[in-house]
């Protein structure tokens, strides 16, 4: 896999799949944790929606300026070891029970993320502007893509052991640990890239750091506060309120690129941007992979295992064992929102949550255990399905790349969005298949959704990196790897939005059917725009 790519590769690889198995890690139980009633913090589903989708808005916010930093001050490799240090420790920090340390653990990811995500995506790209790798960058970038995924994926299976084991706080410095391991490779393989190690600095007529800092970061905080602030919610909670408003600076800042760009520089920009403002509704439904999906992995969803199975699982500390017998659990309606009072808790005598709608027939006899996976494995699902499709996908256009008919980077993002919508049909089968939850539905549902979305994943998200770094003018990559990263900020907002919205759904259908739609929308706009954006590649001289 290696032999025809840059030495850089290998160590590029490790260090973003360790510093992705941190992340989806934390990722993967994040919500989880925030609604545990006894050992979490007891939150609502919307509650932990709202939290979820502000989290991962803001860690995908901060590239733009991580991506600045590092193209006019620190170059990349400070920026990038700087960032994986941070969120190492925000990781750890979690490990804390405590509702203030658990946000400045998360400022400390929000930032660290920034420093990272952007700039060891450019360096990637930088690598492969040599002569002799340039053709193979789409394929540079799908094979990172896999190292993302491998990382996404064992560590689910750490996260459920050490959950299940000794509690939330190990799960949460296992990341931490991950995190390390990565910035550890990256520094072991700097002679690779440090020739590409560029720092572009300031050049005439770009923006000084001051300007930025006040006209863009200060409004920034100044209008998220506003937001915040302002009586009632416009956008169905006072943190979306604030993360729009916060937005606002931010995109003014990269309108105002595009307007002061030089004339040979405008449509390539343009064609960017139209890009960003797209795939914004990808991520939208994408990212519910930590929420709206989580919760019917862990409701809905039929996760008792049996036989060989259940020694296996068991063996490997990855199941859990729960007692069908009447105790004080937490109250649950029909729909499965928990019931509070003066925001506490209401308690009930009954069976535990998880027998509300399993089959009757699969129930143990009183006082008897059955065996559960844990929930969060059903993130591995996503990742496994990349690791085993990447080779497949990598493969297809290859061939068609012999045959001469591989489509244009524009035209396998207008796919990807419209083979992710068809994912969604398998969700709103699985309800269908369910009674819409009142019985518990086959994991191959599940399964089957994650598969057709990953297809469409892996036609979009490594081909948007690599878009970004084949257009984007050299002396603001990074700063558009950093745009690439806000309109996925602005997605991840947008699915927490989505997601505080499950409860307000009692046919559960109805909820997927609103992620077809928005998945479709974006398909549509993006094959409208595909000629536009395919001559613009041509005028630029690449496919």
């Amino acid at each position: 896999m290696w032999s025809k790519h840059p030495r850089a590769l290998p160590f590029l690889f490790f260090s973003e799949m360790w510093e992705r198995f941190g992340y989806y890690l934390m990722i993967g139980i994040f919500t989880l944790y925030l609604k545990d009633v006894e050992t979490g913090y007891g939150m609502t589903e919307a509650e932990s929606a709202d939290l979820y989708g502000t989290f991962i808005a803001l860690v995908f916010l901060t590239p733009f300026l991580g991506g600045l930093i590092a193209d006019r001050y620190w170059a990349y490799r400070k920026s990038i070891i700087i960032g994986g240090l941070l969120m190492g420790a925000g990781y750890c920090l979690m490990a804390v029970h405590n509702l203030a340390v658990l946000y400045v653990a998360m400022f400390l990811v929000i930032i660290g993320n920034g420093l990272f995500k952007p700039n060891i995506s450019t360096l990637l790209g930088n690598v492969y502007n040599q002569d002799n790798y340039v053709n193979k960058k789409d394929e540079g970038y799908n094979i990172f893509y896999m190292g993302i995924n491998i990382g996404a994926f064992i560590c689910n299976f750490f996260g459920a052991a050490l959950q299940i084991m000794l509690g939330w706080s190990y799960a949460f410095i296992a990341a931490g640990i991950g995190m390390l391991l990565g910035v550890i490779i990256f520094i072991i393989g700097t002679k690779h890239y440090i020739q590409f190690d560029i720092k572009k600095g300031v050049k005439e007529g770009d923006m000084s750091f001051t300007k930025i800092i006040l006209l863009i970061l200060l409004p920034s905080v100044i209008f998220g506060m506003v937001g915040w602030f302002l009586p009632g919610s416009f956008f169905g909670s006072d943190s979306t309120d604030s993360f729009i408003f916060a937005c606002i600076p931010v995109l003014y800042f990269y309108s105002s690129i595009y307007f002061k760009a030089s004339s040979d520089e405008k449509r390539p920009i343009a064609a960017l941007l139209a890009i960003f403002a797209v795939v914004i509704l990808f991520w939208a439904v994408f990212k519910q992979n930590g929420s709206a999906l989580n919760t019917w992995a862990d409701r809905y969803t039929d996760r008792q295992v049996s036989g060989v199975s259940e020694n296996v699982f068991q063996s490997l500390r990855l199941s859990k064992e729960i007692q069908y017998s009447k105790d004080s659990v937490a109250l649950y309606d029909d729909q499965f929102r928990i019931q509070k009072s003066n925001g506490m808790v209401v308690k009930e005598f009954n069976y535990p949550t998880y027998f509300k709608n399993n089959p009757p027939e699969l129930n143990p006899p009183e006082g008897h255990r059955i065996s559960v996976w844990s929930t969060n494995l059903s993130q591995s699902i996503n990742p496994a399905w990349v690791i085993i499709l990447t080779p497949l996908v990598i493969g297809f256009f290859s061939w068609l790349r012999h045959k001469r008919k591989e489509p244009s980077t524009p035209a396998k993002i207008a796919f990807g969005l419209l083979i992710s919508a068809f994912s969604v049909v398998f969700m709103i089968g699985a309800v269908w298949a369910g009674h819409n939850g009142a019985q518990k539905a086959s994991v191959w549902w599940l399964i089957m959704s994650y598969g057709v979305i990953t297809i469409g994943e892996l036609f979009l998200s490594p081909m948007g990196l690599s878009l970004v770094s084949k257009l984007s003018p050299v002396r603001i990559t990074s700063l558009m790897m950093g745009g690439w990263f806000l309109s996925t900020s602005i997605g991840n907002k947008l699915s927490g939005v989505l997601a505080t919205m499950w409860d307000k759904y009692e046919m559960k259908s109805q909820y997927f059917y609103v992620n077809f739609i928005l998945l479709a929308f974006a398909a549509a706009i993006m094959f409208l725009l595909l000629r536009w954006l395919n001559q613009i590649m041509k005028e630029k001289g690449i496919h």
